[in-house]
């Protein structure tokens, strides 16, 4: 069965770079846009750019040099928002206008003090100035996973009408659970007239941890779209991680979904993120982290010695890590210390290996993490004849 595509909108140069501190000057911002281009992301957020003079070059910029990718610029459903992006990806070779307005009562109440009917005139408002300027026009009701599903169906279909090409059904503030956005995705392929004109989009925050699972939830019921930033960064608690819903979705062949990812490129695209940005990578992450594919455990790591995949459900190469790491600690066993031992170039017999491996122990003790240096030193320091072994 031919797998149904899922589009990878990232937002990392937009919503990502909101992170305080994060702020990226335009060369750097170009050097991640052409690295994203080039990992296969459909759609690239390059900015906000009415927001400031720099981003708006920074949007201009990136729109000329994107050879591939769609190139978006947000907006409010402000017309002069609108007239300042279209004129910031006019160069780009197939451009987005990103649009859209607060749907939740608490938006309508208490951000614009206006009412449910004056919301929707504004959203269809939005999305006819920005089909003025290009095709491609994708609203965002902000605050989506907050809204009620019948209004929110109204504001859709009107959209729609309006030329609506996406719809982008946020999660601002991370609040959902994933059944509760899953089913909101599925409420409105069954209830918006039209909705086959559109792509339903998924752009869910992390504040309580279940911005991926809500993605995926997302696109098992309809949503085609996912948007993502590398490394998961993003305001407050960041955003859906690209690596993540991308390998998620390769490692479940049954869900009949894909992406256009080149998965080996995630994790030096995740390094150079980082290191633009002065983010560190937590090393728990999944996918990229430090550990993601290293063992301290003795059981993990006799498992994985003798078949990587009782431990791994990814092979690293695939997404760019040359390989898995038998990390030495006092939770070690045997079968990791003459893995190690073998790798700088001592081969014990298991007699030998015994004895080294009391010494092993009291070195371990001492120190987090025993390193390559420290395995010379340990076999020296043993009772264990060193020319039978080397």
């Amino acid at each position: 069965m031919s797998k149904d595509k899922v589009e990878i909108f990232d937002t990392t140069l937009r919503d990502g770079e909101q992170v305080p501190g994060c702020k990226l000057d335009t060369e750097q911002k170009l050097v991640i846009a052409r690295r994203l281009d080039e990992l296969g992301v459909d759609i690239i957020e390059a900015g906000f750019p009415i927001s400031s003079p720099g981003d708006f070059k920074s949007v201009e910029e990136i729109a000329r040099v994107v050879k591939n990718a769609r190139v978006c610029g947000l907006t409010r459903s402000v017309k002069k928002d609108i007239e300042v992006a279209a004129e910031a990806i006019k160069h780009a070779k197939r451009p987005r206008i990103h649009t859209g307005i607060g749907t939740s009562d608490s938006h309508i109440k208490f951000k614009f003090n206006s009412t449910r009917e004056k919301v929707l005139e504004r959203a269809v408002e939005a999305v006819k100035y920005a089909k003025s300027f290009v095709e491609d026009v994708e609203f965002y009701a902000e605050d989506a996973g907050r809204t009620d599903n019948e209004y929110l169906a109204r504001v859709c279909e009107a959209v729609i009408k309006a030329g609506a090409t996406v719809l982008n059904i946020p999660d601002t503030t991370g609040y959902c659970l994933p059944e509760e956005y899953g089913a909101k995705m599925r409420y409105l392929k069954e209830n918006v007239r039209g909705i086959e004109k559109a792509t339903l989009s998924c752009h869910c925050h992390n504040d309580l941890g279940l911005a991926t699972a809500n993605s995926i939830e997302g696109v098992i019921h309809g949503a085609r779209q996912i948007e993502c930033t590398i490394n998961g960064i993003g305001e407050r608690a960041g955003n859906t991680s690209l690596e993540e819903v991308v390998m998620i979705l390769r490692q479940h062949p049954y869900l009949n979904l894909d992406t256009d990812i080149n998965s080996k490129l995630l994790y030096s695209t995740s390094q150079m993120v980082s290191q633009l940005m002065g983010m560190p990578v937590q090393p728990n992450k999944a996918i990229v982290g430090s550990n993601a594919f290293a063992h301290s455990s003795g059981i993990h790591q006799d498992g994985v010695i003798k078949k990587r995949e009782t431990y791994e459900i990814i092979d690293p190469t695939d997404v760019g890590v040359d390989h898995s790491s038998i990390v030495l600690t006092a939770r070690s066993g045997r079968a990791a210390l003459a893995y190690r031992a073998k790798n700088v170039g001592y081969e014990l017999t298991k007699l030998q290996l015994d004895e080294v491996y009391q010494e092993f122990l009291k070195y371990a003790d001492r120190k987090k993490e025993i390193m390559d240096e420290d395995i010379h030193k340990i076999i020296e320091s043993s009772k264990v004849n060193i020319e039978s072994i080397a």
